[in-house]
């Protein structure tokens, strides 16, 4: 898995676990709704502005998104070894 679909990966759980659609995520983040969607899906990866954007949103630590993308290519790693 790269950094970029891991990334994905961790803002759309968070996002599901705080109950937030990617529009209503879009919005609080005042980022478009098609750039979350993208993120997502790995396709776009975002600036450190829109990362803390996000994270604010999402009510969580910059750094907390960052070691969360870090902890899942590490599962990811061993799953691969």
């Amino acid at each position: 898995m790269d950094t970029c679909s891991a990334f994905g990966k961790v803002l759309r759980q968070k996002r599901l676990a705080a109950g937030l659609s990617q529009e209503k995520l879009g919005l609080e983040a005042n980022v478009q709704r098609n750039f979350v969607s993208l993120i997502e899906r790995g396709v776009n990866q975002p600036t450190i502005t829109v990362l803390f954007k996000l994270a604010k949103a999402l009510r969580c630590q910059p750094s907390q998104l960052i070691a969360d993308v870090e902890q899942m290519l590490e599962q990811d790693h061993q799953c691969g070894d």
